[in-house]
């Protein structure tokens, strides 16, 4: 590990904006979100589950952090694809290697978080893959809305209530379906004249 290999793994991280989440395609969605945008909002929801599960928040925020970098080299595999590709373990062996590019401090860290996600092997493993899950169901349910006869991802969020275990992510995902994605902004905006 160099100064260099640190560098060309911080360029590696731009392809997190390039790569985008591929599942939506088979729906028809055409403007899909980059991995980056994923990432970005799982995080955020991890980071609130942990916090409502008790559990430790920054740990869940760092496995979030870390969990589609593989992607970087493998791609987005929907789960059609996946059904004939061993991605798991692409992904994984993509890790390792990028792993190589950082300190051993950062490479011990990051591989434990990766596993413990991927696995579900602790609570805060189990925390983060429900918000890997439940922000796809937050982006199924925003395609929907944009009524461009997206219908068809409301298998996306079926599934994702199949898969959630932890309780709060059950109840923010029976609001998510209840709420229009537009509600947020509701009563905030005033008129400046």
């Amino acid at each position: 590990m160099t100064v260099k290999t640190i560098a060309n793994f911080l360029f590696e991280l731009g392809m997190l904006k390039r790569q985008k989440h591929s599942g939506f395609a088979l729906a028809g969605v055409r403007n899909l979100d980059s991995l980056a945008d994923h990432t970005v909002r799982a995080i955020f929801i991890g980071y609130i589950l942990a916090e409502l599960e008790g559990a430790d928040s920054n740990k869940v925020a760092v496995m979030l952090l870390i969990h589609d970098l593989p992607e970087c080299r493998v791609g987005d595999h929907h789960k059609i694809a996946a059904r004939y590709l061993k991605t798991d373990h692409a992904e994984r062996r993509a890790f390792l290697d990028q792993l190589k590019c950082l300190p051993k401090s950062i490479q011990s860290k990051w591989l434990k978080l990766y596993d413990e996600k991927h696995k579900r092997t602790t609570k805060e493993g189990i925390i983060a893959q429900d918000a890997d899950w439940l922000e796809t169901a937050l982006s199924a349910r925003e395609f929907m809305a944009l009524g461009q006869g997206y219908k068809g991802l409301q298998i996306w969020i079926d599934n994702v209530r199949k898969a959630l275990e932890t309780e709060p992510a059950r109840q923010l995902l029976d609001e998510i379906e209840r709420q229009q994605p537009h509600d947020w902004w509701k009563g905030l905006k005033k008129m400046t004249y």
